[in-house]
C-alpha cells in the first residue's frame, strides 16, 4: 500500500493541474505570455533576475498549456511553442553558472558557453517574436491573401531555420571565445596566417550585425503593433457609429 501512495499522489496532482488548465482561457494566457516576452526582450535594455525568472515560469506554463486539446494547432501556436522552448537555453546557462560558482572557476569554456547561450536565447526570442508580430499583421490586414503562407508547415520550417542560424552563430561565438582564451600565437607564414584571424573577424562582424538587427527588429515590432492598434481602434469607432 505504501508504494502506491506516491504514484497516486502525482497522478492526482497531474489531474488537478490538467483540470485547471482546461478551465482557463488559453488565448488570454498566451497573450499575457507574449506581452511578458515582448517586455523582457524588446523593451528592457538588459536581462534582470526577476524578468528571467518570470520568463522561465511563463515558458514552462506555456509549454504545458500548448499540450491541451483546446489549443488548436496553428502557425501562431508553433511559433509560441518554439519561443517557449528557447528558454531551455537560459536554464542550461543558469546550471552552468551554478556549477562554475561552486567550483570557483570564473574563466573557462563553460563560462563562455553560458554567456553565449544567453545571447542565443535573446536572439532566438527577438526573431520569433517578430515572426509572431508579422503574422498578426497579416491576419489583421491580409487575412485571405496570406492564408497560404500562415500554415503550420511554414511556421515549423521558419522555426527550424531560425534555430539553425542562431546555433551557427552561437558556435562561432564559442569558437572565437575559445581561441581568445587559448592565447595561441597566430602563424606568421603560410596559408594559416591568412585564415587565423577569420573567426575573430567573423565574430566581430556578426556581433555588430546582431546589434543593428536588434534595433531594426524593435522598430519593426513597434510599427506593426502601432498599425494594428489604430486599425482596431478605427474599426471599433465605425461600429459604434
Amino acid at each position: 500500500m505504501q508504494k502506491t501512495i506516491p504514484g497516486c499522489f502525482f497522478q492526482q496532482m497531474y489531474s488537478s493541474l490538467t483540470g485547471i488548465l482546461m478551465e482557463r482561457d488559453h488565448m488570454k494566457d498566451l497573450r499575457r505570455y507574449l506581452a511578458l516576452k515582448y517586455i523582457q526582450y524588446l523593451v528592457l535594455s538588459s536581462s534582470h533576475a526577476l524578468s528571467t525568472l518570470l520568463g522561465l515560469l511563463g515558458s514552462v506554463y506555456t509549454m504545458i498549456t500548448l499540450q491541451s486539446a483546446k489549443v488548436s494547432s496553428k502557425s501562431t501556436a508553433v511559433l509560441i511553442s518554439s519561443l517557449a522552448k528557447a528558454d531551455m537555453l537560459v536554464l542550461v546557462s543558469l546550471l552552468l553558472e551554478a556549477g562554475l560558482w561552486t567550483s570557483g572557476a570564473a574563466v573557462s569554456p563553460a563560462a563562455a558557453l553560458a554567456r553565449n547561450l544567453l545571447t542565443a536565447n535573446a536572439h532566438l526570442s527577438c526573431v520569433l517574436l517578430s515572426c509572431v508580430a508579422l503574422e498578426a499583421y497579416l491576419i489583421t490586414f491580409l487575412p485571405t491573401e496570406s492564408r497560404h503562407l500562415r500554415t503550420v508547415r511554414n511556421a515549423r520550417m521558419a522555426s527550424r531555420l531560425i534555430w539553425l542560424l542562431v546555433a551557427a552563430e552561437c558556435a562561432l561565438f564559442q569558437a572565437d571565445d575559445l581561441l581568445t582564451a587559448g592565447g595561441a600565437s597566430a602563424p606568421a607564414h603560410g596559408p594559416w596566417a591568412l585564415l587565423s584571424p577569420l573567426p575573430s573577424t567573423a565574430a566581430a562582424l556578426l556581433r555588430s550585425l546582431s546589434y543593428i538587427l536588434g534595433i531594426l527588429l524593435r522598430i519593426f515590432n513597434v510599427y506593426i503593433y502601432y498599425k494594428i492598434f489604430f486599425s482596431v481602434s478605427n474599426r471599433s469607432r465605425l461600429k459604434s457609429k
